[in-house]
């Protein structure tokens, strides 16, 4: 499966719970709070699905009601939960949040096309088209992160389901842009990572798809510059490659790569170009197995997840010094396609996870 924004966040059926670590030198003992967000259904891909968390301890995502309905929300730090939607959404998916407490995302219309939208830290929405969205069914304006200066990131699917990555300056202007050697056909060209990916200094870390649906990782300084690369080991058939997902203010890069047996890796890249690639203990080496890595905090500790042997899902947390330790929410199923899929850490250590518990 080609791995994009919608295959990656709309597919997933996940409950969250946030796992709050009281400092990343005491990872082995993480404090673990399950939390779900009050209107959240019970059935069967229903839930709660937490996005991220903040320097501050505050979580924002979304979940999905008893009618399959998916609306954004913010836990703060307190706990306290608000959930939102903007006007005209049908499903809401909130994707990056700010240290200010503002929040990017998109939400679908009626006819399945995508808006983005900026919720600011008092509720009051913005919403906007990226120039070239297409408007047809799933296609449009994908938002995808925000950094503190208030620049937003995403990318648009054009009216032939082409990908091209924008920046939207707080002023409201757009900048689009195509990642060197992404292709142009359907469902092929430049994404956007969610929440981590876009550091304060505004350098971009993302995925482009080739035209031969393979994925490339990317660096985009401010300045309009691209730095392409590839993990070592890194497959180079379809829906192989490099996927870089997250970028921390000293530009290290961590993501994961596809080899030629469809099998997943993590990989840092530091700023100077230079690869470790890793695998969790007891992850599988099946296809679709592996390991997945999210994000990486300030300090270089990272966060993401593993499928096992038996396609078990497992969150992990690797600190700078490459020891792992393997997180495993309360209520976690332990059948396949189930488990802990840990994505988001802090610069306190703490991360969120989430937990498919409702589907067999």
């Amino acid at each position: 499966m080609k791995i994009t924004k919608q295959t990656r966040f709309l597919g997933l059926t996940l409950l969250a719970a946030s796992l709050a670590l009281p400092a990343a030198a005491q990872l082995n003992k993480p404090n673990l709070i399950p939390f779900d967000v009050p209107g959240a259904g019970t059935g069967a891909g229903q839930g709660t699905i937490s996005n991220g968390i903040d320097q501050w301890g505050a979580i924002m995502g979304w979940y999905y009601d008893a009618n399959n309905v998916c609306h954004g929300f913010l836990r703060d730090r307190y706990g306290t939960t608000t959930t939102f939607d903007p006007k005209g959404s049908t499903c809401t998916i909130a994707l990056g949040l700010n240290p200010e407490g503002a929040i990017a995302g998109f939400y679908w219309d009626a006819s399945g096309e995508a808006h983005g939208f900026l919720r600011s830290p008092g509720g009051r929405f913005t919403t906007f088209e990226a120039p070239g969205a297409g408007v047809g069914a799933g296609q449009g304006t994908f938002a995808g992160e925000i950094n503190s200066a208030g620049t937003i990131a995403g990318y648009y699917a054009d009216a032939s389901n082409v990908g091209h990555g924008f920046l939207r300056a707080p002023d409201g202007r757009f900048t689009t842009f195509e990642a060197p050697g992404a292709g142009t056909g359907a469902y092929q060209g430049t994404d956007t990572s969610t929440f981590y990916g876009l550091n304060p200094e505004g350098t971009l870390a993302s995925p482009y798809y080739d035209t031969n649906s393979v994925n490339h990782g990317f660096l985009r300084t401010p300045d309009g510059s691209f730095t392409t690369f590839e993990a070592p080991g890194a497959g180079t058939g379809q829906y192989q490659g490099t996927l870089s997902v997250a970028i921390n203010p000293e530009g290290a890069i961590t993501g994961w790569y596809i080899d030629t047996n469809s099998v997943n890796h993590g990989f840092l890249r530091t700023p100077d170009g230079s690869f470790t690639t890793f695998d969790a203990p007891a992850a599988g080496q099946g296809s679709g197995q592996g390991t997945v890595a999210e994000s990486i905090n300030p300090e270089g500790a990272i966060g993401g997840y593993y499928v096992d042997a038996n396609s078990v899902a497992h969150g992990f947390q690797r600190a700078p010094d490459g020891t792992f330790t393997t997180i495993d929410a309360p209520g976690a199923g332990a059948g396949a396609g189930q488990g802990t899929w840990g994505a988001g850490n802090n610069s306190a250590g703490r991360s969120r996870d989430g937990t498919l518990t409702r589907t067999t």
